[in-house]
C-alpha cells in the first residue's frame, strides 16, 4: 500500500465537498441557482429553476471550479484565523478595493463556458444581488471574511447563467424550423 494521499476525486465527489463546504459557509446550492436564475431570466423567460440548480450543480462537479472554491474558503478561512503573514493579512480580511486577485479568480471561473460568462460576472460583481451581497456585507463584520468566497459564489452563479441560456438555446435549435443557410448560400 501507499502512503501517497489521494489527491484526485471524482465529479460527485467534488460536488459533495463542494456543497458541503459552502455549507458551512452558509451558501447553498439553491442561494447560487436564484442568482442564476434572476440575471438569466431577465433575457430568457419562463426559465425552469430547475435547470438553474443543475447548471450550479454542473460547475460545482468541475475540477478547476472545485480547485478554486476549496482555495478561496480556506484563504478566507485562514483570514478570519489570522494566520496569514503581513501584509496579506490586512489586505485579504479588510478586503482592499485595490486587490484583485479574487476577482481573476472569479473571472476565469466565470469562463468555463464562454467569455459571456466574464460579463455575466461583471454584472455580478458590481450588482451583487442575493447571496452575493449576504457574503460581501457580512464578509465586513468583525471575525467574518468572505474576500474571496462572494467572488466565486458570485462567478459560479455567472457561469452558470451561461449554461442555462446555452441549453436552452440548443434545445431550441433542435425544436424550431430554421432556414438552414450557410455563408455559401449568401446572394450576392
Amino acid at each position: 500500500m501507499s502512503n501517497k494521499p489521494r489527491i484526485v476525486f471524482t465529479r460527485d465527489e467534488m460536488l459533495q465537498m463542494n456543497i458541503k463546504s459552502l455549507n458551512e459557509r452558509g451558501v447553498t446550492v439553491e442561494d447560487i441557482a436564484t442568482v442564476t436564475y434572476n440575471q438569466q431570466s431577465r433575457y430568457t423567460k419562463d426559465i425552469d429553476f430547475k435547470i438553474c440548480i443543475e447548471s450550479v450543480e454542473k460547475l460545482l462537479s468541475l475540477r478547476d471550479v472545485f480547485h478554486y472554491l476549496q482555495l478561496s474558503i480556506a484563504i478566507d478561512v485562514l483570514a478570519e484565523k489570522k494566520m496569514l503573514p503581513q501584509p496579506l493579512q490586512d489586505i485579504i480580511y479588510h478586503d482592499l478595493g485595490l486587490f484583485g486577485v479574487d476577482e481573476v479568480m472569479g473571472l476565469d471561473v466565470a469562463g468555463t463556458y464562454g467569455t459571456i460568462g466574464q460579463t455575466n460576472f461583471g454584472d455580478i460583481d458590481v450588482n451583487k444581488p442575493g447571496i452575493v451581497r449576504v457574503l460581501n456585507d457580512s464578509g465586513k463584520e468583525e471575525g467574518t471574511c468572505h474576500t474571496f468566497l462572494d467572488d466565486i459564489v458570485g462567478a459560479i452563479a455567472a457561469a452558470a447563467s451561461t449554461r442555462v441560456a446555452q441549453v436552452i438555446n440548443e434545445s431550441e435549435a433542435h425544436v424550431k424550423e430554421y432556414e438552414r443557410r450557410t455563408l455559401f448560400d449568401a446572394e450576392e
